[in-house]
């Protein structure tokens, strides 16, 4: 069974990244969308009819991935199915595929462990209960982050089309928009707040933490949205594989310290969002040199307001901290609308 789950969703996700990469968002989606529905629709049925056997909510699962599957090979036809004397087989382009495949990978992998060994280091050091504190927060980070990174779908195949050339100029465009938009939607964590602590009372304490972790939004957003999308745009697989990597270690060893050497549940917690800001600025202080713009100082005032977020949600009343980070946030805005007056004008 697993095997088929492994060659339905493998082939599954090449035609959606064909799809992806001719522009053809719409299509791609409702690939996902079938795949979903079916296993929904088939699983309510076996409810209906009394049936709860696991093994046959997997059997429902892998039918909708290969139904999706073959409907997204139609969506496809005109390049996936003809004869096989249509199709040539270069030795050299396979190798290219695979090198650049593998740092992609590793890259994801590496990346996964940036939040993963943090949270293992939690584990290991305190309870389940305060490990499920974390987890929480950071299920709710991770569902918004869903969001986030469809919209970046969209962006890849444009930057694909655009002339390399104008590519550093519509990167500050991008970028001078962009964060107005994810600074403003931490805005948005003192209502959600307040309203998951009327919802469930009993996570009040866990709920706490989500001052500390929420601002990942930010930087997890500009980096899917515009920092990866550019690199991988330009080639840079092994760029993204260095900055994960040195993003890991650093992980690694800020787990150590915080929750051994020196245990302390709220650094650890912090230490999320420290090293999902380094990877970040790294990343981007890399692509602006290869790009040649400066972003270094926008990078870091961005970095200074998540900060002050941080400690009107921590240390001030839902209210009170929602009143300091408007404040914060429209001197910001004050500011980047004087010093971009043409591109907002136009955007108006």
């Amino acid at each position: 069974m697993l095997s088929l789950t492994l060659l339905a969703t493998n082939l599954r996700f090449f035609v959606i990244y064909l799809l992806q990469t001719t522009n053809l968002i719409k299509e791609s989606a409702r690939i996902m969308i079938l795949d979903r529905v079916l296993y929904i629709c088939l699983l309510l049925g076996l409810i209906a009819g009394g049936i709860y056997s696991y093994k046959l909510m997997i059997v429902v699962d892998v039918i909708g991935r290969f139904i999706s599957l073959f409907y997204g090979i139609y969506l496809c036809r005109d390049i996936i199915v003809h004869k096989l004397t249509f199709f040539k087989f270069d030795i050299s382009e396979v190798i290219d595929n695979i090198k650049v495949g593998s740092n992609l990978m590793l890259s994801n992998v590496a990346s996964m462990l940036v939040i993963g060994t943090v949270r293992l280091g939690i584990e290991k050091r305190w309870d389940v209960a305060t490990f499920g504190k974390i987890s929480l927060t950071l299920s709710i980070s991770n569902l918004i982050m869903t969001f986030i990174n469809a919209v970046g779908i969209v962006i890849f195949p444009m930057l694909k089309r655009t002339e390399k050339s104008e590519l550093p100029e519509l990167y500050v465009k991008i970028r001078t928009l962009l964060m107005p938009v994810l600074l403003g939607f931490l805005l948005l964590f003192f209502p959600l707040r307040t309203a998951l602590m009327i919802w469930l009372p009993k996570y009040a304490d866990s709920l706490l933490y989500m001052a500390l972790i929420f601002p990942i939004s930010v930087f997890e957003g500009k980096m899917a949205l515009l920092i990866n999308t550019y690199l991988k745009a330009f080639r840079m697989e092994r760029t993204i594989l260095f900055v994960n990597l040195l993003s890991m270690l650093l992980s690694v060893l800020l787990t150590i310290v915080t929750t051994f050497i020196f245990p302390n549940l709220i650094l650890a917690t912090l230490s999320i969002t420290f090293l999902l800001f380094f990877r970040c600025f790294l990343a981007e202080i890399l692509l602006a040199k290869s790009l040649e713009i400066s972003v270094a100082l926008d990078a870091l005032i961005e970095a200074i307001i998540a900060v002050i977020f941080i400690f009107a949600a921590w240390a001030l009343p839902s209210l009170a901290g929602f009143l300091v980070y408007l404040v914060i946030y429209i001197i910001y805005m004050w500011i980047k609308i004087g010093s971009n007056k043409s591109l907002f004008t136009r955007l108006k």
